[in-house]
């Protein structure tokens, strides 16, 4: 099943670790009727995976060069804060996966393209900061997914070849990243499908965590 002995396993986290996706959906969808605007989900979806800094361009593009997006950041944020502010969810299967891997002595990373203190603060409060030797964030690399530099930096850190290391992503951008620095990337789809281009670059496609889990227990050695 895998294609080198399994050194390290790299998480991103948004959508696969944590379950926010949808969070971010609403609350972005919440500011643009703050500001009398429309944002269709089809726009919301082409955002999933892709760093704060290129969606900002992307809702500048949206709404026109004399739209307050530092205002309306803000308005989002406090709502992302707001529907956070109880608990952070995890995903279903996330603890019983990362048990399974302390158990067999594989150290994990997260890779996200969340900045880092959202990432540290989530983590933490999701209890699962603990569980990650190294956590490499979209502001500790120059480029930002597709393009590989997060998940390289992050085998750098635990001094692991990306060849050895499987790589868990839901988003295409994700995943397109992690198959270009060359690891085992398997995919955990949550709000979208990958692409064909996207399939033809995964290892594997599981349903969910609780398939990770079956998975890693049938082939880990």
């Amino acid at each position: 099943m895998f294609r080198k002995p399994v050194k390290a396993a790299l998480f991103d986290m948004d959508g696969l670790l944590i379950d926010s996706e949808a969070v971010y959906i609403v609350a972005m969808q919440a500011a643009a009727r703050h500001f009398k605007r429309e944002m269709t989900l089809d726009f919301c979806h082409s955002m999933v995976g892709i760093p704060r800094v290129e969606c900002n361009v992307m809702l500048q593009e949206l709404y026109g060069e004399g739209f307050d997006l530092e205002e309306f950041r803000g308005v989002y944020s406090a709502n992302v804060q707001e529907a956070m502010a109880e608990r952070v969810p995890v995903k279903a299967g996330v603890v019983e996966v990362l048990a399974l891997l302390a158990e067999r002595g594989i150290p994990c990373g997260v890779a996200t393209s969340a900045l880092r203190d959202v990432a540290e603060s989530h983590l933490g409060r999701a209890g699962l900061r603990k569980h990650f030797a190294t956590l490499v964030a979209r502001d500790d690399v120059e480029r930002a997914k597709p393009f590989p530099d997060i998940y390289l930096e992050a085998a750098r850190r635990l001094d692991v070849p990306p060849g050895n290391c499987l790589a868990f992503e839901d988003s295409n951008p994700g995943l397109t990243a992690a198959h270009a620095a060359g690891t085992m990337a398997i995919m955990v789809p949550d709000l979208l499908q990958p692409t064909d281009e996207v399939r033809a670059k995964c290892l594997y496609i599981a349903p969910d965590m609780a398939s990770v889990e079956r998975l890693l227990r049938e082939h880990l050695r």
